[in-house]
């Protein structure tokens, strides 16, 4: 697969935005494989990104954010740029639910999208010996009413020695602290079960099946200090009817929970999930 370089970014609306870009690429001879743009107008915000071969600019791929900061500065861009020679770094989070962390080592073995999981932390050490199977270092970081902030405090530094560009909560049971939260803005993912406000705490399949509900699913979406209310990533449903079980329900819930999550991450690292708000822009 030829290496890419992707641009993406927000700014201000106005004219000249594309022709800027598209100048700056084609001034140092370089290929535009995929560009997709959109404008949000509420925000009076402008969204594009661009897949540029990495081989086609005629400077090398390393100096491309040197060059390209001075248009970035005149439109105002909130912007990126990342190279397909660097996957992106996931921390996964679980706890005793298996079902999102295996999935996810499984696409990164067969290299379903390109990431790499430089480490596994979990609250119990149940899945350490699947994990470490895999060449993956496993921390276990135990989190009580007692010690929340230590352990969020030794998380974060795993974090940083792991050099982590994502981290996802593969079904994490423990709420993250606000410090957390800001300190990693953006860059934490979680999933849920799409029930979520109508049938929150204990046991939610019971609730939705003394409900008669016909839709369940599932939402990944940005991590916030507001639980579960972060910017949406990826959502999806699947039918039942009223010969499913609440264990029924739960089996087909955790197969829509793979999906999603899944989805939602291969977004996120492929640069195709922006920030709106407390909306997202995603490029399909």
């Amino acid at each position: 697969m030829a290496r890419t370089l992707t641009l993406s970014f927000s700014c201000p609306d106005t004219s000249g935005i594309v022709a800027g870009v598209s100048a700056f690429v084609a001034g140092h001879q370089g290929w535009i494989t995929e560009a997709s743009q959109h404008t949000e107008t509420e925000l009076g915000r402008f969204f594009m990104r661009v897949e540029i071969r990495a081989e086609s600019l005629d400077f090398p791929a390393a100096e491309f954010a040197a060059r390209f900061a001075p248009l970035a500065a005149k439109f105002g861009m909130d912007w990126k740029v990342s190279d397909s020679a660097q996957p992106r770094r996931v921390v996964l989070l679980c706890s005793k639910q298996e079902h999102c962390l295996y999935d996810l080592l499984a696409r990164h073995v067969a290299q379903d999208f390109p990431f790499v999981v430089p480490c596994v932390i979990s609250n119990h050490e149940n899945h350490r010996k699947v994990v470490e199977a895999h060449g993956i270092p496993f921390h276990y970081v135990p989190v009580t009413p007692e010690n929340k902030h230590a352990a969020y405090r030794q998380m974060e530094q795993l974090f940083r020695d792991a050099q982590a560009d994502l981290i996802v909560l593969a079904r994490y049971m423990q709420v993250l602290d606000e410090a957390m939260c800001r300190d990693f803005a953006g860059k934490i993912i979680n999933i849920h079960h799409s029930f979520l406000p109508s049938f929150a705490g204990a046991k939610p399949y019971h609730q939705a099946h003394r409900r008669g509900v016909k839709l369940i699913g599932a939402t990944c979406h940005f991590v916030t200090p507001d639980l579960d209310e972060g910017p949406i990533v990826e959502q999806d449903v699947i039918r039942i009817d009223h010969s499913d079980s609440p264990d029924d329900m739960a089996h087909l819930g955790k197969d829509i929970e793979k999906v999603v999550l899944a989805r939602g991450l291969r977004a996120v690292v492929e640069d195709r999930v922006l920030l709106a708000g407390n909306k997202t822009v995603i490029f399909r």
